[in-house]
């Protein structure tokens, strides 16, 4: 419980998609018990479940290892743990973890199996190029995050994912390999391999489409989430600004070798991509500013 506006429509979508991949993981086990040995189907699920388990339990230290991320103390960040207090204070939940990326890219995320494990991770980029106001509305964003779970409901939803993934590679091995055909070794038969193959990119495919749809519009929720709680939109629509911005001056190489972390970026790292599609994790920036305009509109600001 924090003081974060609820969101009825995240909600619906968290537990929509958790359903959906849910059935396709069902669905995807099923699968296999008819086309390969029935003892196999068990012991793939288990090994999905343990790598999507595993991924949801080290998320904190795994996202902070791939950023190059460390714990700071109050002492070590005065201001930044200051600002992370009163925002806390204010929103009525348990203060996270507090990290600081030692990168020039300015953006910031949060991670953690739940509010209690969180961490709240920004870049010395970020901390650079913002003011106090601007970073206070992407620190707000990042604890809507924490507050909403959504961090954890996006973790156990790749599990889908995760399993077709491995079952992709492994089939591809099989094929190399010469795995015999479904059935019996009738040479008319259809090779294991083919099937396992097909099946699991379907799931794939529909598991990567759902993530990024619930993934877009968590962003708009968190946005949402932190300029109420801020009471300050304008903010955090000029942080937006900026750092979208100024990730496209970052060197394309640094912005690759972040690219696994997009997801829970407060914006993706990607420079001269169109964020209209099926496949960006986060809205554009224009719908964000159009959204964060109509909160400060509803609050009876001036747009800045």
């Amino acid at each position: 419980m924090s003081r974060f506006q609820g969101d009825s429509g995240l909600t619906v979508r968290m537990t929509s998609v958790m359903f959906l991949l849910g059935a396709l993981f069902v669905g995807l086990v099923v699968a296999l018990m008819f086309v390969m040995p029935p003892q196999w189907a068990p012991v793939i699920a288990v090994i999905g479940l343990g790598v999507a388990w595993w991924q949801w339990y080290s998320s904190d230290k795994l996202a902070m290892r791939a950023m190059g991320a460390q714990e700071v103390s109050a002492q070590d960040a005065p201001e930044l743990h200051a600002m992370i207090d009163r925002l806390c204070t204010l929103a009525d939940m348990p203060k996270p973890r507090v990290g600081i990326a030692y990168t020039d890219m300015p953006n910031a995320f949060a991670t953690g199996r739940s509010p209690k494990r969180a961490v709240v991770v920004v870049t010395t980029g970020i901390m650079q190029r913002l003011s106090a106001e601007e970073l206070e509305g992407v620190i707000a964003h990042e604890l809507s995050h924490v507050a909403h779970r959504d961090v954890l409901v996006m973790t156990v939803a790749s599990s889908a994912g995760i399993m077709a993934g491995m079952l992709s590679r492994g089939s591809q091995y099989g094929a190399y390999a010469g795995v015999g055909r479904r059935g019996n070794n009738n040479s008319n038969g259809i090779p294991v391999w083919l099937v396992v193959l097909l099946v699991s990119l379907a799931v794939y495919a529909v598991s990567w489409l759902l993530l990024r749809m619930l993934s877009r519009y968590r962003e708009l929720a968190a946005d949402r989430a932190g300029a109420q709680l801020t009471m300050k939109p304008g903010a955090l629509a000029s942080a937006l600004q900026k750092i979208t911005g100024e990730i496209s001056s970052i060197p394309s190489k640094d912005l690759r070798s972040s690219q696994a972390m997009n997801a829970f970026f407060i914006a993706p790292a990607v420079s001269g991509q169109s964020l209209r599609t099926l496949t960006s994790t986060h809205p554009s920036l224009e719908q964000r500013l159009e959204q964060l305009a109509r909160i400060e509109s509803e609050l009876g600001r001036p747009t800045q």
